[in-house]
């Protein structure tokens, strides 16, 4: 109830109706004995006019004041218990983001550094490999596009299938001898169609990283021989990457992670498009592919990088 609805319905103290005993509103007639007072008797105050009207005024007075008693009352209830989404501020637009669960790193061994430790110019990471993946999203199925074993290794072979097939030898071969460690990777499917496969690849130092050539706008994957520049990407790389956020320590810096991300050229009609994102963090490289019919969307595309940048950092 509104404080204008109030001010309409509630009577004035000067016209609502009073419940007033038939008694007195409506005396009947009695014999002359029975109304007149001997002589020496006390008159009744009520009996008098002035005290009628001082009873009547005390009456409307008690009822006026439990009305509006009564509507103070449903107004502080109304305020105390509105419904959320009426209150600007607590309705959050949904964006397209997808919810993760809560990013915890994996314990690192016994004296050993953080990535971008002080101690550790190199940026060698420590912690187990597919400890540092990014968990699939809440509402996401497994994709067995990502062809892993049972500790979730990826061989270089399976790796490679990512990319177009008159690629694949001079990448293998670079693999090979530009000190390739390990590959892990985790794939998942979400409800909307879109297809994220993750895989991280460690090296031997920072260097061989460097050396890497499997994510820049050149390479052609498979379905997608053509990349360019994800343009929107620049603005959210600066964002995030803002010394105010890094002191602030906002949860979605990019830190000092080296992240390019690239897109096949929007496709006409329903075919699919890819898009891939490259995240350098001392001797790990990580590769993240995005394909989805009728466009990759660009919000959870660009999450799922930040995402993964925090676990590497």
């Amino acid at each position: 109830m509104t404080e204008q609805n109030t001010a309409e319905t509630v009577p004035s103290a000067e016209t609502a109706p009073v419940a007033v005993p038939a008694a007195e509103t409506m005396p009947e007639a009695v014999p002359e004995a029975e109304t007149v007072p001997a002589a020496g008797d006390a008159v009744p105050a009520a009996a008098t006019p002035k005290g009628r009207r001082k009873l009547f005024a005390a009456l409307r007075w008690t009822a006026a004041v439990l009305v509006f008693a009564a509507v103070g009352t449903g107004v502080a209830y109304g305020i105390a218990r509105p419904e959320r989404t009426d209150i600007p501020g607590l309705s959050t637009r949904d964006d397209g983001r997808w919810t993760y669960p809560t990013l915890a790193k994996p314990a690192l061994p016994a004296g050993a550094p953080l990535p971008e430790g002080p101690d550790n110019k190199a940026g060698t990471h420590y912690a187990p490999l597919t400890g540092l993946l990014l968990p699939a999203p809440e509402g996401a199925r497994p994709d067995d596009g990502v062809k892993t074993d049972k500790d979730g290794a990826v061989s270089v072979d399976a790796f490679l299938e990512e990319y177009a097939p008159d690629g694949r030898a001079k990448l293998k071969e670079g693999l090979e001898y530009e000190g390739l460690r390990q590959i892990v990777g985790r794939g998942w499917t979400m409800p909307d169609g879109t297809r994220t496969h993750v895989y991280l690849l460690r090296f031997h130092a920072e260097g061989f990283v460097d050396a890497f050539r499997g994510c820049t706008v050149n390479m052609r994957l498979a379905g997608a021989p053509v990349l360019e520049m994800d343009l929107s990407w620049k603005d959210v790389k600066t964002r995030q990457s803002s010394p105010e956020r890094r002191i602030a320590g906002y949860a979605g810096g990019l830190s000092g992670n080296q992240v390019n991300l690239y897109q096949e050229p929007k496709p006409a009609g329903g075919d699919e498009q890819t898009r891939l994102g490259c995240l350098q963090a001392g001797d790990v490289q990580g590769v993240i592919i995005q394909t989805r019919k009728s466009g990759v969307a660009t919000v959870p595309f660009h999450q799922t990088v930040i995402l993964q940048s925090q676990l590497l950092s």
